[in-house]
């Protein structure tokens, strides 16, 4: 019986008089690349884009008018992620008539994880706490506001130094480009690390994490770089790891020589291809163990010949316990 289809994830991006361009438009790219890749492989988009403000017409702030605008929704139905985003200044201010018709609706949005979930890039966290939706949350902002989202929000955990905060149903971010790396951390959630790597390196932007996390995961890591071939490699190699994968075959894709190859992993990415193998093969197991597969069927799907090659590899790089305990710990 084939999996259902998920729902589409609507994303309305709230923009004010004077909303930081670069805040939305960058976001709001990742979004359609991502829909791009997934129609280009034969699947449905998963994301919907939505601009909505206050009013129906809103200057940017490079001076670019933007109109057609939705109203804001009042009506809601399956996965949502509401977009705040920045605005220039030293302070955010919020005493005119759309501002406050933008907070009262806020007040009455009813935030759940996985149903309808908050999303704040760079001062944007601002907005959202004076409209009393990050009391008791953590939450980051940009260097510049931090100050003031603590004395908005004294309630809040704010977040010094890092590029995004995950405490769903809220996800927030320090700045613009930091808005792109939250994107694309979301995209990976909800699409997989593979297609997030895809819509890095078509946008030309490095794959990051925010610097909360202890590590970055081996979908993730080792691909900020802009070698065409490599990167080829690696979507292939990402999309079907449990695959009779070799140093020639993968060689073959990138249209080279497994001597330069290897090369070119070492240059380009700071790994051997066999070593990178290997740690995305145990990344695609840990998965399926927490997800409940046995550890003979986690090793099919990640490409091990068999339960004892799966926990060779898996002390020989010093995972913690063995691969029961994960499948005993479940979902993270």
């Amino acid at each position: 019986m084939e999996p259902q289809p998920q729902p589409p994830i609507r994303v309305i991006f709230v923009l004010q008089a004077n909303s930081l361009v670069l805040d939305w438009a960058g976001p709001a790219e990742a979004l359609r690349i991502a829909n791009q890749l997934l129609l280009a492989a034969g699947q449905p988009e998963r994301f919907v884009l939505e601009f909505a403000g206050p009013s129906p017409q809103a200057m940017g702030s490079v001076g670019v008018a933007i109109s057609g605008l939705a109203p804001l929704p009042t009506q809601w139905s399956g996965p949502a992620w509401v977009v705040l985003v920045g605005l220039p200044g030293s302070t955010i201010r919020v005493d005119d008539e759309a501002s406050r018709t933008l907070l009262h609706w806020l007040r009455g949005l009813r935030l759940a994880r996985g149903q309808l979930e908050l999303v704040t890039i760079c001062a944007g966290a601002v907005v959202a706490a004076r409209a009393g939706l990050l009391a008791g949350r953590r939450a980051t902002t940009h260097h510049q506001h931090l100050d003031e989202l603590q004395q908005v929000a004294p309630r809040c955990d704010v977040v010094h130094n890092r590029v995004f905060v995950l405490d769903p149903p809220l996800y927030s971010s320090a700045g613009i480009t930091a808005g792109i790396d939250l994107v694309l951390h979301r995209i990976s959630e909800a699409c997989g690390p593979a297609l997030a790597a895809q819509v890095a390196q078509t946008m030309v932007v490095a794959l990051r994490r925010g610097p909360h996390d202890p590590e970055l995961s081996p979908f993730l890591a080792w691909r900020n770089h802009l070698h065409a071939g490599l990167h080829r490699v690696q979507d292939a190699v990402g999309e079907r790891p449990q695959d009779d994968w070799t140093v020639p075959r993968m060689a073959a894709l990138a249209h080279t020589s497994p001597r330069h190859l290897a090369r070119l992993f070492l240059l380009h990415a700071g790994i051997a291809p066999l070593t990178w193998l290997r740690r995305l093969r145990l990344a695609t197991a840990e998965q399926a163990l927490r997800a409940g597969a046995s550890v003979t069927r986690a090793a099919e799907l990640s490409g091990f010949r068999s339960d004892a090659q799966l926990r060779r590899a898996w002390r020989q790089f010093g995972l913690p316990g063995t691969p029961s305990d994960a499948l005993m710990q479940g979902p993270a």
